[in-house]
């Protein structure tokens, strides 16, 4: 949403990257040199959205995460209609065809957009791309899930790290951005994660330490191995019982963690 109604104009971070039979647009995440693949939209002005044509419907080859700050609106995804509320957080995840009817549902409501390939964030880029979306860190993406809402005390958090990101970005340059970037995605994607809906039963206390490692070492890149490392575990081993217990591997699973 939003960061696909362009078509490779320069500073934009998609590019067209084919048609559909049926007509749908499949935009790529264009890579731009010394940045990190991630990019963010606000939008919360109809003339955010005055390059949408009437029935917009496209898919793209990335991930995108959308927060709606307040308002109201819809969209569609794979043909299902989804309700934009307030606090409401919205995964969309690569090949899924979104469509919004006119303009004037998305101008309805202030939200952001965030667009990433995973391998902007280190615990992701060391996964398998055919392992990526059992991913815990990727949790809301999952089919069975594709959106949560944030508690009222927590919006005020969303708002400002989706803001430190958006600043971040707008200055690749300075000191430590890069960091930064990885760091705000990280956080973002572990508060997403929570979002998601609880597998049956009792919470798994192996699986709620790795998500606190994650957490408090969100500031800092780490791999899966670093994790595995600090809970007492080798990296296969730890891949291994995460995925017995939810489905869901840490890592590939590779010797060295990666």
């Amino acid at each position: 949403m939003g960061h696909s109604s362009v078509d490779g104009s320069p500073g934009s971070p998609t590019v067209l990257r084919t048609v559909r039979l049926d007509g749908t647009p499949v935009y790529r995440y264009q890579q731009r040199p010394g940045l990190p693949p991630v990019s963010v939209i606000r939008f919360d002005t109809e003339a955010a959205h005055a390059g949408l044509p009437p029935n917009h419907r496209h898919a793209h080859d990335f991930l995108v995460l959308v927060y709606v700050e307040e308002g109201t609106g819809s969209f569609t995804i794979d043909g299902a209609e989804r309700p934009l509320r307030a606090g409401e957080v919205h995964a969309v995840s690569p090949g899924q065809v979104i469509g919004v009817a006119t303009v004037a549902e998305l101008a309805r409501s202030r939200a952001w957009s965030v667009a990433f390939t995973p391998d902007a964030v280190p615990a992701l880029a060391s996964v398998s791309p055919l392992t990526w979306t059992h991913h815990p860190l990727l949790a809301l993406f999952a089919s069975s899930a594709g959106h949560g809402r944030v508690a009222e005390p927590d919006q005020a958090n969303w708002s400002a790290w989706l803001a430190d990101l958006a600043e971040e970005l707008a200055d690749p340059g300075r000191l430590g951005a890069r960091e930064a970037v990885t760091a705000l995605l990280t956080r973002l994607l572990v508060a997403a994660a929570r979002l998601a809906p609880a597998a049956p039963g009792m919470p798994d206390p192996l699986v709620e330490r790795v998500f606190a490692e994650i957490e408090a070492r969100f500031r800092e890149p780490v791999s899966a191995a670093d994790i595995a490392r600090t809970l007492g575990y080798t990296p296969g081993h730890l891949t291994t019982v995460l995925r017995r217990r939810t489905g869901r591997p840490c890592s590939n699973g590779s010797p060295n963690g990666a």
